[in-house]
């Protein structure tokens, strides 16, 4: 199936894998980030273009689909009538600017669950307010990729769009169904020696006082997160935690894989964020961050197929 995709907020390109493994095309990508660009480059061969904000809508080529994974910020709401020209000033704009210029056939978009209850509820009403206005029909679903064989508890929003005038039954769009998770945690740890992902005396004292204190029976899987001398949550069972972008701050914000008194490898956070084995990163922090704020790549793939099933019925 041959068809053309944007990539905003590229990041990692999850959206790019996933779309180009359906036969899509990426015609332009972008992200102000210039580690996540060194990462894109390494693994797609191209850069993405920077500042969102710089770039006029014009210059973007003409494509079917379009992706982004964009920031949860707040809108100055000035009037009662909400909609396109509330979102100035914020990144959500630039993707309604540039859906309103090339008008796509449709769109994916992705964003944190708590965007639902975001200001009081008013931030996913000008989206959706501003979505319509600019001639697309909606729907939307918080999907966890734990529900898509992927073993992380992570809740995210996911919103795909059609252009109102292609008479398309938005109602008829069904968001994936929920899968059996066989890929479970225990199958994603390997065994890891090297050194350098050992954790500090101090952050291993703080784990065992709370495997102690809270009783907790090791198994090769057990992880123990958000580390802190007064507190110390553990993952016990096939699912991991939610991994955030604060992986890329250091000291204790990467998952600890307590039978091996080490954190989790990059490696293996990618293939909690569904990242086939070939994909190509750099050690250190700024790939954890990457990774906590990318897209689940099969939660993408799976609406992906959909989507694209929709608008060619």
């Amino acid at each position: 199936m041959n068809f053309k995709f944007i990539d905003l907020f590229s990041g990692m390109g999850g959206f790019r894998i996933a779309f180009e493994k359906l036969g899509g095309k990426c015609v332009f990508s972008s992200d102000i980030d210039r580690y996540a660009q060194e990462t894109y480059f390494i693994n797609f061969g191209d850069i993405p273009h920077g500042d969102i904000t710089k770039i006029d809508a014009k210059d973007i080529p003409e494509h079917d689909i379009l992706c982004a994974g964009f920031p949860c910020q707040a809108f100055s709401i000035a009037g009662k009538r909400l909609g396109f020209e509330d979102t100035r000033g914020t990144l959500f704009f630039d993707v309604a600017r540039i859906l309103k210029e090339k008008k796509p056939k449709a769109f994916i978009l992705e964003n944190v669950r708590g965007l639902v209850n975001h200001d009081g509820g008013k931030t996913l009403e000008v989206i959706l307010s501003t979505l319509k206005e600019i001639g697309y029909s909606y729907k939307y679903a918080i999907l966890n990729a734990k529900d898509y064989n992927v073993p992380q508890n992570r809740e995210r929003w996911y919103c795909i769009g059609v252009r109102s005038d292609l008479g398309l039954d938005i109602e008829k769009f069904s968001f994936p169904e929920k899968k059996e998770l066989t890929n479970v945690l225990s199958k994603i740890i390997e065994t890891c020696e090297d050194k350098e992902y050992q954790v500090s005396d101090r952050c291993w004292e703080n784990i065992e006082k709370f495997v102690k204190e809270k009783e907790i029976k090791i198994s090769p899987s057990t992880l123990a997160y958000d580390i802190r001398p007064s507190r110390c949550h553990f993952v016990k069972g096939d699912v991991s935690n939610c991994l955030t972008a604060k992986m890329g701050t250091g000291g204790n914000n990467v998952p600890v894989v307590i039978s091996q008194r080490r954190k989790l490898t990059e490696r293996e956070c990618l293939r909690l964020m569904g990242y086939p084995n070939t994909y190509k990163v750099k050690k250190g922090f700024q790939t954890y961050k990457q990774i906590g704020n990318s897209v689940v790549v099969p939660v993408i793939s799976e609406i992906a197929e959909k989507l694209i099933r929709f608008i060619n019925d």
